[in-house]
């Protein structure tokens, strides 16, 4: 901090903006990029932080408050919870009229910094683009090495669409919307367009590159040739040409001097590439990213894999609860062995590619901190009479998988299966839903709060995202949430998460995979309805249900699920985990 107050005069700003993001503004990001980590101690997966002379801030939502006060000094760092205050407005309080803003084009959005500009001009501060990142300044020698992971092809078996025909339904959109190109930023897209995998950033398997994709003739991949393998290089030679990074400035040039309409997503794309493309003055065409909706509409190869990830990821979490129902009570159990057992135990599948997250292995009050990643510190032992919440998933080349189950160590109390059942009834309310086409997530997500509304609870986050195929385990554009204002289509697949989190006690989540299925006629009803298929098969600790707060319907789903389950997982364990598993999901009676 010392390092970097000392370089704002230099720079010729007042404060300056340092984001949780890269040049492809994705969630997920190299050690390369982690420089709000590096500068303020925060590891959570969104934040900014604001910089001035005298007073700095860290700006989190409401997933990452607790995990916030626990990382960073607050003698140097406000923590400020967004949407209820914005970096603006602290800004705006917190600066002199005339101050100016420094920020590195690199990593913001256009969109973004629209906004800012818009909040800022009231107050008369002044946001002033860096032509050098201020914190890779000051950690200079001890930053990492940009990654340089190897890619992989990703076989139609599982893609189900090859490059060439992915490609050339792209630029039919370009030519109906009279666009000369598009520039491709998000790594998902990139090697969901082409058929590729990478291993650049840890759990998701995405290079992490650029694209321009004319109208006609082939695109060009902006990529380190280190990364590409004869056999890569082979199949990307037959749909695109490949071209080194530091060409991409010239490309854009090109485009801007040829009057070429380009489109571009402003609210993924960097800053850097709108203004090498003509900013204002030039012919850029504001639209969404073309991939995003495709690659969120899972074709039958991507579904039919899913299934598969799903049916070999169940088997393995199921093994891992019986593992915890019989080791958890003796004690010896922490959250780091228990981390370590569940990445075996889904290892031994022989399967896995990645884990999709780091998992969260909270035990009593660490499960309230809803993205609460353990460590050497803060690891706890299982005990008795406490819930443990573990939220972890898999990937796999044929799917990509996200689970959380809580469990009880012992008996838990009357509150705790209160709680729980209450997160369960909304968690079966989405799961049974039937929605007419044109329904959006935001349309839905009070069904999964209802019941902890209507006793005074909620949760700080969204009920569901959207996940990739053996891609991004977070991918829009869907989503259940207050701003999931995306169409729900057929194919899409979201996850269901409630949540209740009690401070310093507990926190509570139960999460399934779904799939969104074609429209259907209803008996007797009038219009087709569209529906979820639940693709997660692991049980729910039925001892953390209370009988008497479900309806007769929530009790038959619960048991209708729990039967498939034991169907399909059964089978696949051993003797102990199968007599385990039938426990686990022995029918319910109606209190």
């Amino acid at each position: 901090m010392a390092r970097l107050r000392a370089r704002l005069a230099a720079l010729g700003v007042d404060a300056v903006l340092v984001p949780r993001s890269d040049e492809h503004m994705g969630e997920y990001v190299p050690p390369s990029a982690e420089r709000l980590a590096w500068l303020t101690g925060f590891t959570g997966s969104a934040g900014l932080a604001v910089i001035a002379a005298k007073k700095a801030a860290l700006f989190v939502d409401g997933r990452y408050t607790l995990q916030a006060a626990d990382q960073v000094d607050t003698s140097i760092f406000d923590i400020v919870q967004i949407p209820e205050t914005e970096p603006r407005q602290w800004l705006a309080e917190n600066l002199p009229k005339g101050a100016r803003i420094g920020f590195d084009p690199w990593l913001h959005t256009r969109a973004a910094i629209a906004r800012f500009e818009e909040g800022l001009a009231k107050a008369g501060l002044v946001l002033k683009p860096l032509a050098r990142n201020p914190v890779n300044l000051v950690w200079g020698a001890e930053r990492p090495a940009p990654p340089q992971g190897a890619l992989s092809i990703q076989p139609l078996e599982w893609a189900g669409v090859s490059a060439a025909d992915k490609i050339k339904a792209l630029q039919r959109l370009l030519k109906g919307a009279s666009e000369d190109a598009v520039v491709l930023t998000l790594p998902d897209s990139i090697a969901w367009l082409f058929n590729i995998r990478g291993s650049d950033v840890k759990h998701n398997p995405t290079p992490l590159a650029f694209a321009v994709v004319p109208v006609t003739g082939k695109p060009e991949l902006f990529i380190d040739k280190a990364k590409i393998g004869p056999e890569v290089r082979k199949h990307l030679s037959a749909v695109t040409h490949v071209r080194a990074p530091e060409a991409l400035a010239d490309r854009l040039t090109s485009l801007r001097h040829e009057k070429k309409r380009v489109r571009l997503d402003t609210t993924t794309a960097n800053m850097w590439i709108w203004q090498r493309l003509g900013g204002a003055r030039g012919r850029i065409s504001d639209a969404s990213d073309p991939c995003i909706l495709p690659k969120a509409r899972k074709n039958e190869a991507e579904i039919r894999g899913m299934r598969i990830a799903h049916e070999r990821d169940g088997i393995a979490v199921t093994r891992f609860l019986a593992w915890i129902d019989r080791e958890a009570p003796k004690g010896g159990v922490d959250e780091i062995t228990a981390v370590r057992t569940l990445e075996a135990m889904r290892a031994e599948t022989q399967a896995l590619k990645e884990i999709s997250f780091d998992t969260i292995s909270g035990s009593g009050p660490n499960g309230a901190i809803v993205h609460y990643r353990v460590t050497e510190a803060t690891n706890r032992q299982l005990r008795s009479g406490e819930l443990f919440l573990v939220d972890s998933g898999g990937q796999y080349i044929d799917g990509t998988t996200d689970i959380t189950r809580t469990v009880v160590i012992g008996a838990p109390t009357a509150e705790m299966r209160d709680r729980f059942t209450r997160v369960l009834k909304g968690h079966i309310a989405i799961s049974e839903l039937r929605f007419p086409a044109g329904t959006t997530g935001a349309h839905i997500d009070v069904l999964a709060r209802h019941a902890l509304w209507q006793a005074g609870f909620d949760f700080d986050h969204g009920t569901g995202h959207g996940v990739g195929s053996y891609l991004s385990v977070h991918e829009g554009p869907q989503s259940i949430s207050k701003r999931g204002h995306v169409v729900l289509e057929p194919g899409m697949i979201l996850s269901n998460e409630p949540g209740y989190y009690k401070t310093g006690a507990y926190g509570i989540r139960i999460e399934n995979l779904l799939l969104i299925y074609p429209p259907a006629a209803l008996p007797g009803g009038e219009r087709e309805m569209l529906g979820f298929e639940t693709l997660t098969l692991v049980p729910i600790d039925r001892r953390l249900i209370d009988p008497a707060l479900l309806s007769a319907g929530e009790l038959a789903w619960i048991n209708a699920y729990h039967a498939h389950v034991a169907a399909v997982v059964g089978p696949h364990l051993n003797d102990a985990d199968r007599t385990w598993l039938a426990q686990a999901t022995a029918p319910i009676a109606l209190s």
